[in-house]
């Protein structure tokens, strides 16, 4: 078959490819109006982030068979459509499930302990240990938002911290032994922490929001690796200032380009983004929780892995 290369990924998927007899072409840098012109060749595509697999893009497509994406969420991808023309979609999210999973937990250690203020205080000469006083984890209630494959790696994680582990998700009757499944309103009854692991929808769109930081009967802590959109920026701001919101771990931001490579795209910096580098108890890394050295590699071996099966 013949393969389109989106995005670049681990060189074992392509290696792997080549060894099973398949024809690979690598476009990293052109256009999406330039990949139209010549989709119609291709019987897979192999995708990340760059840019979205539209309509568009879909009905020239004549010959495609598969889209894999070498990750896990599919919002840059018309779904539907695209099964509709009988196309079928294969993504990783088992691939970096451990990464994500292990990330959140940094960034809660890191945001409850004080680690970065402290870093900083010290390397401009402070030796501030009242101000660099933390919380513990243990004894607290973790609520988890989106129990699939991230959500579950974080709940496996948190139980050597001796916590109580709640979640709320859509799907009913996902209950394990590392989480109870609740409703929304008593994860926000009893939760102290809040980590958010839901994919880019209508549903998720803002779920954070005044309405909700309100709602929680607890100040609280927040920790983001899914999609920036899921928080409203604004609205955090407003908790965190009114000490509602105890602090915030962002790997994502809604400012983020639809590729995930900057949120430094425009000349000028929003003014509600340079408000939330001012606060102290907020850190960022730049959508990087499930992108690991190791998770870089197994993403392709399942991505490789599940286009071998569904061709065989």
């Amino acid at each position: 078959m013949k393969v389109l290369h989106l995005d670049e990924n681990h060189p074992i998927l392509i290696e792997s490819l080549n060894r099973d007899g398949h024809e690979n072409i690598e476009m990293y840098s052109e256009s999406k109006t330039e990949i139209i012109k010549i989709i119609h060749q291709y019987d897979i595509i192999i995708i990340r982030s760059r840019f979205s697999i539209d309509k568009s893009l879909l009905k020239a497509a004549k010959k495609l068979k598969i889209i894999a994406r070498v990750g896990a969420g599919l919002e840059n991808i018309d779904v539907n459509f695209a099964k509709k023309l009988g196309i079928k979609i294969l993504s990783a999210p088992e691939g970096n499930r451990n990464a994500v999973g292990e990330h959140a937990i940094g960034m809660l250690l890191c945001l409850m302990n004080k680690l970065l203020l402290s870093n900083k205080k010290i390397k401009n000469g402070l030796w501030d240990r009242e101000a660099s006083r933390g919380y513990e984890i243990k004894n607290k209630v973790v609520g988890i938002i989106g129990y699939g494959n991230m959500g579950r790696s974080l709940a496996k994680k948190l139980k050597g911290f001796n916590v109580k582990v709640i979640f709320y998700d859509i799907k009913d009757g996902i209950e394990d032994k590392y989480a109870k499944q609740v409703d929304l309103s008593t994860l926000k009854k009893e939760s102290q922490i809040i980590s958010l692991h839901v994919p880019k929808t209508h549903l998720t769109k803002e779920m954070i929001n005044y309405s909700f930081i309100s709602e929680m009967i607890n100040p609280f802590w927040v920790i983001n690796t899914s999609r920036g959109s899921v928080i409203n920026t604004k609205d955090l701001l407003r908790g965190i200032r009114e000490n509602k919101v105890l602090g915030a771990g962002l790997d994502v931001l809604e400012y983020e380009s639809s590729s995930f490579n900057s949120i430094f795209t425009n000349k000028k910096t929003p003014d509600l983004l340079k408000d939330l580098f001012n606060c102290e108890n907020v850190i960022f890394s730049p959508h990087v929780a499930g992108l690991t050295h190791e998770s870089h590699k197994k993403l392709s071996e399942i991505i490789l892995n599940k286009i071998q099966l569904t061709i065989n």
